[in-house]
């Protein structure tokens, strides 16, 4: 059975010998039974970032439940650089990246079908490209 050095400390064999998440979980997981006082309160970045995207969420119900699509990229793992909750905030955020180039912008997942991803774009008054189409 293979061993690794990040495994250490972690109990269980079969999760070691498969792919067994669950059996990970059952291995490993302790339940806390204590309250919140160990949690930290939020940073003023947090504060700061928590409400930018706090007006953002305000925009997309005003909006209807959508605030902006994608219409001209196929979403995956590089389909776009980093992105940012809001650009002129962007020293504060430590974690990068969003699923699209702007916040709450759905991304264009054509896997279920590309009539279906078309469909979706236009209930919400967007045009697919003619490029994504083909």
């Amino acid at each position: 059975m293979l061993e690794m050095k990040e495994w250490d400390g972690f109990e269980g064999r079969l999760w070691k010998e498969e792919i067994n998440v669950r059996q990970f979980i059952q291995d490993n997981y302790t339940p806390y039974d204590g309250n919140e006082d160990f949690l930290a309160e939020p940073t003023e970045a947090t504060n700061k970032l928590w409400g930018a995207l706090q007006k953002l969420q305000k925009e997309e119900r005003a909006k209807g439940g959508v605030l902006d699509m994608e219409t001209e990229v196929v979403t995956g793992i590089t389909a776009y650089g980093p992105g940012y909750i809001d650009e002129s905030l962007k020293d504060l955020e430590t974690i990068v990246g969003l699923q699209t180039d702007k916040p709450l912008k759905r991304a264009f997942m054509p896997y279920g079908g590309i009539k279906m991803a078309v469909q979706a774009c236009e209930t919400y008054g967007y045009q697919v490209s003619d490029q994504l189409k083909e």
